[in-house]
């Protein structure tokens, strides 16, 4: 008889198949994006390394006050968008996305496509 897999152990599981061929360089670094039910955070790594090299989340001060509601679209986009800006700022403008093994879909979409509206390629 299957057991069945619990909702978290199916993500980590995708999540540990993505990792296997995405991997970080201090060139092009790895953008790692997590959820929870009322935040999401994002951060760029070298893998190489093992270090952060740029971070953002709606816990942020740059954002808390703007935010009503950590954990819809909307605020997965402002996260982007400001992750990106920093990231330029930074002088990193070419990423690998790393979606956690969540769905390319809601708000790990919006955090994307508020990255890529500030000019992050990936």
């Amino acid at each position: 008889m299957a057991v069945k897999m619990l909702k978290s152990e199916a993500r980590k599981r995708r999540h540990l198949r993505v990792r296997k061929k995405v991997s970080g360089t201090p060139e092009r670094p790895r953008l790692n994006v997590y959820r929870s039910l009322r935040h999401i955070y994002a951060q760029l790594i070298d893998d190489i390394s093992g270090r952060t090299l740029v971070f953002a989340s709606t816990l942020d001060l740059d954002l808390r006050d703007q935010l009503t509601v950590g954990g819809n679209k909307d605020a997965a986009r402002q996260v982007g968008e400001l992750l990106g800006k920093r990231a330029l700022d930074k002088g990193f403008e070419q990423v690998v996305f790393d979606r956690g093994g969540y769905l390319y879909h809601g708000r790990v979409q919006a955090l994307a496509e508020g990255a890529r509206a500030q000019g992050l390629k990936f």
